[in-house]
């Protein structure tokens, strides 16, 4: 668990780089009165900003002479390269093969070097924190406790912006937004439900909390790029035994379903992640909260799931 102190100094420390995202009612047709936390009006369309600012931040200056670099499938290399250039040191950053068009050239031009590699070397960074050729700070994209202190300041602000709420639910990727907005909300809402939101084209996340121990899944790349893999971290896997009530998986169609659902009701523009947490929130009942983790999502996917096309 990240302490609130924590949270509490990452968010004077990122003040001037992350905004404070609306948390708005949708117009939905559900049991549930669903709540929006639009982390999709961060400066680069994703939260990630807030976790990649507060690590960078917190580091040494004399430390990061050399650049950063981080492993990404496109919303940590934007908050990464934001940061970079902002400091004026260079940055780097390694992607798995196929990472969605409109995260690359974004991260590109902020100044980033992007390298793609196969998605098992890719994953493999993860755990490793290094690869040949990348030199500089390494920020971890969710297992560091900056970056998940940084996240959790999206839970002091659903603290202060909705006075009584039931249930939350996050996305969860590697573990870090979850974790983090979870510390913050034990402390200050401890009664709150908090869920991770996993899709089904790699949801490891759930059989790992029942079995209490990482269980490998088939994973299989789709839209929804931006969380799901073949296994939880052990150190995360500890922390959502720790923080979260459990894990709701959905469908692809149900997360296409829900990016129209933001667009139409909403005109909000999610990609498939970041609508992951109101495809599992319309099963629920009494007040929730579904943090819509990002937007960047490429036109013509966006284009496909408006027509009410099938997409994987």
């Amino acid at each position: 668990m990240i302490a609130l102190v924590e949270i509490e100094a990452a968010r004077r420390r990122i003040a001037d780089v992350a905004v404070r995202t609306p948390l708005v009612r949708l117009n939905h047709d559900g049991p549930a009165e669903i709540w929006l936390k639009l982390e999709t009006l961060q400066p680069i369309g994703s939260f990630k900003l807030r976790g990649a600012a507060n690590a960078v931040l917190s580091t040494d200056r004399e430390l990061l002479h050399e650049g950063l670099w981080t492993a990404s499938a496109g919303n940590m290399a934007q908050g990464v390269a934001w940061c970079a250039r902002l400091l004026g040191v260079p940055c780097r950053v390694v992607v798995p093969e196929g990472a969605p068009e409109t995260k690359l050239a974004a991260t590109r031009r902020l100044g980033a070097e992007v390298k793609a590699v196969a998605f098992d070397e890719w994953y493999e960074v993860f755990r490793t924190h290094e690869l040949e050729g990348m030199t500089g700070l390494f920020v971890h994209a969710f297992s560091d406790e900056a970056v998940m202190a940084g996240n959790g300041t999206i839970g002091l602000e659903l603290a202060e912006d909705l006075p009584e709420f039931d249930t939350v639910v996050i996305p969860f990727g590697g573990g870090g937004l979850a974790a983090g907005v979870a510390s913050a909300l034990r402390v200050l809402r401890p009664g709150v439900r908090i869920y991770a939101a996993e899709v089904e084209s790699g949801a490891p996340l759930a059989p790992s909390l029942e079995a209490g121990e990482p269980v490998n899944v088939d994973y299989r790349h789709s839209f929804v790029d931006g969380i799901g893999g073949p296994f939880v971290f052990p150190e995360m896997l500890e922390l959502a035994r720790e923080l979260l009530d459990g894990s709701l998986v959905v469908g692809l169609d149900e997360v296409a379903a829900a990016v129209r659902l933001l667009a139409e009701r909403a005109r909000v523009v999610a990609e498939g992640a970041g609508a992951a947490a109101l495809a599992a929130a319309q099963g629920l009942e009494g007040r929730v909260v579904a943090i819509v983790s990002g937007g960047n999502i490429d036109a013509d996917v966006l284009a496909k799931i408006l027509r009410g096309e099938a997409v994987r």
